[in-house]
């Protein structure tokens, strides 16, 4: 991030590797702008500003939500990163994948046939989570059809 004048001065670190999300960034504007949010939104990040002066921030985990499909393959899913571990729920089958990202980086070795009880721990985290910020669920539509379907393919 850039802010000449605030990023730029003696003392601000040249690279942070605090975790972000893109929802930081409007709580972090609203900080730098001096405007309190409005009190009837949810801010689901966290202001920045702390990290410019190499501070760390208050917060114990990163949450996404992602209940749907994407046209670029994505699933229909939730995830929680708190410390080095990650726990990505999947909610086609409720399976999860546990990653330790301090060790795997790469999210290549899943961790969560051998640590039943950090698996429970984030899954009990993500779904307290879900539940404050009121997160909707996919649910089954019982009207659709595949294309293969409506073409009548069998």
């Amino acid at each position: 991030m850039r802010w000449p004048g605030v990023t730029d001065q003696p003392g601000a670190p040249d690279l942070c590797e605090t975790p972000v999300t893109t929802p930081d960034i409007y709580p972090t504007l609203l900080g730098a702008a001096g405007v309190d949010s409005p009190g009837d939104q949810t801010l689901d990040g966290v202001d920045l500003r702390p990290l410019f002066d190499g501070k760390t921030l208050d917060r114990e985990a990163i949450f996404w939500h992602y209940p749907h499909y994407g046209n670029q393959g994505g699933t229909p899913a939730s995830a929680v990163r708190a410390g080095d571990w990650k726990l990505v729920e999947f909610f086609e089958d409720d399976h999860v994948e546990l990653y330790h990202l301090g060790e795997d980086v790469r999210e290549q070795r899943n961790l969560a046939d051998h640590r039943s009880e950090k698996v429970d721990e984030l899954r009990r985290r993500l779904r307290e989570w879900r539940d404050d910020v009121d997160a909707s669920l996919p649910t089954e539509n019982p009207e659709y059809e595949t294309w293969t379907d409506r073409a009548g393919f069998d």
